[in-house]
């Protein structure tokens, strides 16, 4: 694997984010959502051999891209294949009490969109499967097909903020009575039948399958009571001075983080360090598309 495909995922708000928030040379830094390990590498470049960068992500390859492209830190480093929201735990094994900053990314990375085996795009034709941690129990296709009607159309309104999730609903309900549907193609097709819409040659930049998607990767993998677990722990875990970076992508996450950032401000456990959410530039978003719809939020331990 060669250096150019390790960086091929870019580090979001990378810049902005080595500028906010610094650690001491001997620090114990946590990037929850490791990923290819663009963020920690910035971060580990902080720290000195006394230092320890803990990373961690639910997805093994992940986790084995990291591992070359933090091979060259001075640091300790500590990848783990774990969830965040079991942060708190991962901490406790390690003999670890608190530490001087967290990171968590709640994007996902190109690679991961592009693998036909997690089955996450409409792209390309593949399993319908939307698991990061291909350990998880239940796939996206358990849920279209099992799920009944009325549950699976608030599930589509609630985590993807689809109107039509009513409609969408009774098209899948009434598909998979005659067939199953197995594949992201499949699911695609039926949501573009029920809103009227083509897949291709639309007049709009978003695919009409795309808040469909969203929902069933939020309820599959469980992300947003995730993200309010990693909050509680940051907030518990995190010394006095240290900090908890949020990168979001979507209004869901982000909403969970500024919530949980005004309440702890108003108890006395946080210093927002970001009045609004920072965003990318105009430099950016056109180096890196996927960086225009994040939205960053930093609070200090006080």
């Amino acid at each position: 694997m060669d250096g150019s495909s390790l960086d091929a995922h870019i580090p979001v708000l990378a810049g902005v984010l080595t500028e906010r928030c610094h650690l001491p040379t001997d620090g114990i830094f946590v990037d929850v959502t490791v990923g290819h390990g663009g963020h920690s590498r910035l971060f580990g470049s902080q720290l000195g051999s006394d230092g320890t960068l803990i990373g961690l992500d639910v997805d093994q390859h992940s986790v084995q891209r990291a591992q070359m492209h933090l091979a060259g830190l001075t640091c300790r480093v500590i990848l783990i294949r774990e969830n965040f929201s079991r942060l708190d735990e991962v901490l406790s094994k390690l003999g670890i009490d608190k530490v001087d900053g967290i990171l968590a990314d709640l994007g996902f990375c190109s690679a991961q969109v592009a693998d036909p085996q997690k089955g996450m795009s409409f792209q390309v034709d593949a399993p319908l499967d939307m698991r990061l941690d291909d350990r998880l129990p239940i796939t996206a296709a358990d849920i279209v097909n099992q799920m009944n009607e009325k549950q699976l159309a608030d599930l589509i309104f609630r985590y993807g903020q689809e109107r039509a999730s009513r409609k969408i609903a009774r098209f899948i309900a009434n598909r998979r009575v005659r067939q199953k549907i197995l594949t992201t193609g499949q699911l695609a097709a039926v949501v573009c039948e029920a809103l009227h819409q083509p897949a291709f040659g639309r007049r709009s930049k978003i695919h009409p399958a795309t808040r469909t998607f969203q929902a069933l990767r939020i309820a599959v993998n469980d992300e947003l009571e995730n993200v309010k677990r990693l909050l509680e722990t940051a907030a518990a875990r995190l010394k006095r001075g240290g900090f908890l970076a949020v990168i979001s992508f979507h209004s869901l996450d982000d909403g969970i983080v500024k919530e949980d950032f005004r309440t702890r401000r108003q108890q006395g456990v946080y210093e927002i360090l970001t009045k609004k959410p920072l965003t990318a530039d105009e430099k950016e978003v056109e180096s890196n598309p996927r960086s225009r719809s994040a939205k960053l939020r930093i609070a200090k331990r006080i």
